[in-house]
């Protein structure tokens, strides 16, 4: 590992802890309290003053709309693995299995945490204050509360993927990942399921410190080294021969 990695790996760390410190040490979150507030009932209120944009977060916070977002990694994963040879593909396969350990780790390092909080729609409620629910003002069974919602579950996936993207696939296919997080990171925020904090300071610090030290050193490669040979290459040959015949 070369010094200016180390480097890099120490400057994302330090990022990454002063972020959650920031949230974290202040009383009652400090200015973060007033954003994240201040972004709940923007979106709250536009729900109560807008029958089209209450449908749309609505739609989009379906746990099927999940699948959504899968759809739209594994797009934009396929338009690299069908440019490669059979070998190229099964690398590319093997990285998609070392990024799902990730996902695993970084769960680990979530649980760790054991930070217990109310989505900002139950916050306010409990307080007694309005707040419009999505579910109750359309009858559908959709996301929009939860009674752990730090840090977002579903924003430290799509960062944990854009940063994978960005690691071996370059500039392109990072900025296609960070797309995918904002457009789907926001409708849980949007509905009051998450706070703005869920996802742009639990999520992004935790990502910023457990993936520097997987990506940046050599252990993502050394997984996905040790995984190619275990994945018969006559599978992946059979692939491409069907991509191009």
């Amino acid at each position: 590992m070369t010094s200016k990695r180390l480097l890099a790996i120490m400057g994302l760390n330090i990022l990454g802890a002063a972020l959650f410190l920031s949230w974290f040490l202040l009383p009652q979150h400090g200015f973060w309290f007033s954003l994240d507030r201040d972004i709940f009932y923007f979106f709250n209120n536009l729900i109560a003053e807008s029958k089209a944009f209450l449908y749309l977060v609505a739609v989009t916070n379906f746990r099927a709309f999940d699948t959504v977002a899968f759809i739209f990694m594994a797009a934009i994963l396929f338009a690299y693995f069908r440019e490669e040879d059979a070998p190229g593909k099964r690398r590319l396969f093997a990285m998609g299995i070392a990024m799902l350990l990730s996902v695993v780790l970084v769960k680990l390092v979530d649980n760790r945490l054991g930070i217990d909080r109310l989505s900002a729609s139950a916050y306010f409620a409990s307080l007694h204050e309005p707040v419009h629910f999505v579910s109750k003002m359309t009858g559908w069974t959709i996301k929009d509360r939860s009674a752990r919602s730090f840090p977002g579950d579903h924003g430290m996936c799509l960062l944990i993927f854009t940063a994978f993207m960005g690691r071996y696939l370059g500039h392109k296919a990072f900025l296609s990942g960070l797309a995918v997080f904002f457009v789907f990171s926001l409708p849980r925020i949007m509905s009051g399921a998450h706070w703005f904090t869920d996802v742009a300071v639990g999520s992004l610090s935790i990502v910023l410190v457990t993936m520097s030290w997987v990506l940046l050193t050599p252990l993502s490669d050394k997984v996905i080294a040790w995984l190619e040979p275990k994945l018969p290459l006559k599978f992946f040959e059979k692939i491409d021969t069907l991509i191009h015949p």
